[in-house]
């Protein structure tokens, strides 16, 4: 009696030969058994190409040609492949069988490896019972951002030769990808040289990536970078050596910018294209696997380049006073302007993606209660004095600017808020913005990549009152205890500033509007500890004239606890780093804008 899975195979890929005109891949169905596990292998694992395809049962979940594996029909009993039926499986990554060989945890995956093969690809997680292969996240999030959570995620295309994959997208797929289905590549790993042809071999440049001088240098064997030895830390390496970003698996992607040697011609800007957006006589070139075209800026043409051949154009490239001193030229020195303008639009375009990813990431700020002054905690006190032992300042009525911004108010200068019980100025002191919360309107908005952040809605005069940092005001002891709760929940923001030996401000349960200010290490406000009514309390005052619509940022160098080594993203020229270690030294005239 024919069993009657093999029917539904054949019927599958009858139907797909009647939808796609010849194009055989049979319509996977979950009631088929591997079908689940298989639904992303759609090329046989033989040739490489797609069509009708017979499912593997075993453990590999493989698919292969009937033809391939020389079989005149379909089995009529549920097809295992030899490598299943044996036991012994070939590592992916090596091609080599033997003792070692485990299966990747996820039980849709399939592929088996050696251990020491597959932890040399940075996506692989290693666990308990054993790994989960690199197949499962997109390599290009990865090196960007080892810890991000979403490199799995979303519609990814995977190598069928090794274990890369990268989401379907222009800006992580590797430029040079062979496409063969919507769910398998060839990726440009597998780039073999042309014999001879020169513009295949492998070239670096004559100067540091870190210093930029030339000397005695370290070439890396994928790409043209290269390093002194004290410049990336390391001794003279044996055998071949790979800079950090080649380890990491990164490659050139589609629109890019790049710099391109090619044939006898200097260093040129230039963009990597799709093969889909250049013209036909172009597309229609010889090029191998892990060949993408690039287009010439100044000149306009196009031409068939190599991983080996191109480097990441970067924004210092802008300014470059010896490209330019070397681009007499006039098609070269056009190149240059039409690459800086082409990387200023890309660049906003990023920027505008990212925006509108974390708009639909967060749509409002996690919950805080909003609160005008600062409330104590605990056996935590708020200070207050006598109106006579307030000092009087030395203003009167009849000045114009009474206590002001620019007046000689000896209590502003002394960091002490004036009382109008006790200035002679009375009511019209301009020194009580403390007490008044006298603040200009400001709202709440989303940044690219720091979060939420606080901006102007109005200008801002330098040295004017921004608004207080208030909070809950705690001990040590209590400050100590909450950082220690956040980090067990794996909370990371922190909104703690110190106010004195014995009191802390916390405004991340309580707090108002400057909570959401974001460090900068060259920032627009500055802290300052003011005595008001005989209590010490802390504002935030212009150190420029700030535009409406300006982001507010300040310094967090007051900031005592909670901070540890974090990645400062300010993009201040004179930014750290990280946040905690001094900014680089500026100009004074950095602020007029």
């Amino acid at each position: 009696m024919e069993r009657k899975k093999p029917g539904k195979i054949r019927k599958a890929a009858e139907e797909a030969a009647e939808d796609h005109e010849g194009r055989l891949a049979p319509k996977r169905r979950r009631g088929e058994r591997g079908g689940i596990a298989a639904l992303k292998e759609d090329v046989c694992q033989n040739c490489e190409k797609e069509g009708s395809l017979l499912l593997c049962e075993g453990r590999c979940h493989g698919a292969f040609h009937l033809e391939c594996l020389g079989l005149p029909d379909v089995p009529r009993r549920k097809f295992i492949c030899s490598e299943c039926r044996s036991g012994t499986h070939t590592c992916f990554s090596c091609k080599q069988s033997g003792a070692g060989v485990k299966r990747c945890l996820l039980p849709l995956c399939g592929k088996f490896y050696h251990e020491n093969c597959v932890q040399k690809y940075p996506p692989t997680v290693m666990q308990d019972r054993g790994f989960r292969c690199p197949r499962h996240s997109c390599i290009t999030c990865q090196s960007a951002n080892p810890t991000s959570i979403c490199a799995s995620r979303n519609h990814l295309v995977r190598c069928v030769r090794c274990p890369v994959a990268y989401h379907a997208n222009d800006c992580c797929l590797a430029a040079g990808s062979k496409i063969l289905t919507p769910n398998s590549i060839i990726c440009p790993n597998h780039f073999t040289p042309r014999p001879g042809c020169k513009d295949h071999e492998q070239v670096n440049v004559r100067w540091c990536f870190v210093c930029s001088e030339g000397g005695s240098l370290l070439y890396c064997e994928a790409c043209p970078a290269s390093f002194h030895l004290k410049c990336v830390g390391i001794d003279f390496p044996q055998g071949k050596w790979y800079c950090n970003n080649c380890r990491a698996g990164k490659k050139p992607h589609y629109t890019e910018l790049v710099w391109v040697k090619f044939g006898h011609h200097r260093w040129w800007p230039a963009e990597i294209c799709h093969p889909q957006a250049v013209p036909p006589s172009i597309n229609n070139m010889e090029h191998e696997i892990g060949e993408f075209p690039v287009f010439f800026f100044g000149s306009k043409e196009y031409a068939w380049t190599h991983q080996a051949r191109v480097f990441p154009y970067s924004g210092q490239d802008l300014s470059s006073r010896a490209k330019l001193r070397r681009g007499r030229h006039g098609i070269y020195k056009e190149a240059l302007r039409e690459a800086a303008a082409r990387f200023a639009e890309l660049k906003a375009q990023k920027e505008l993606r990212q925006l509108q990813e974390e708009q639909k990431k967060d749509k409002k700020p996690a919950p805080y209660k909003h609160i005008k002054r600062n409330r104590p905690v605990g056996q935590v006190q708020i200070f207050t004095v006598d109106l006579s032992e307030i000092p009087q300042c030395n203003c009167w009525a009849t000045d114009e600017n009474p206590c002001g911004i620019y007046s000689d108010c000896i209590n502003r200068l002394l960091f002490y808020e004036c009382h109008p019980a006790v200035c002679p100025a009375g009511e019209r002191c301009q020194n009580q913005c403390f007490v008044k919360r006298q603040y200009p309107e400001v709202e709440i908005f989303r940044t690219l990549e720091r979060g939420w952040g606080l901006r102007a809605k109005t200008d801002i005069q330098k040295g004017e009152f921004v608004s207080e940092y208030v909070g809950e005001l705690i001990d040590d002891a209590e400050c100590r205890a909450r950082i220690r709760q956040a980090q067990e929940q794996g909370v990371t923001n922190f909104y703690m500033l110190t106010l004195d030996r014995d009191r802390v401000i916390d405004a991340g349960p309580r707090g108002n509007y400057t909570r959401f200010m974001n460090h900068c290490c060259d920032p627009n406000c500055e802290t300052q500890k003011w005595s008001v009514n005989g209590d010490t309390r802390v504002g935030l005052f212009a150190l420029c004239d700030i535009k409406a619509g300006t982001e507010l940022t300040f310094n967090y160098n007051l900031q005592s606890l909670g901070s540890g080594k974090t990645i400062c993203r300010c993009g201040a020229p004179n930014c750290s780093g990280f946040l905690g270690i001094r900014p680089k030294a500026i100009s004074k005239h950095s602020h007029q804008k």
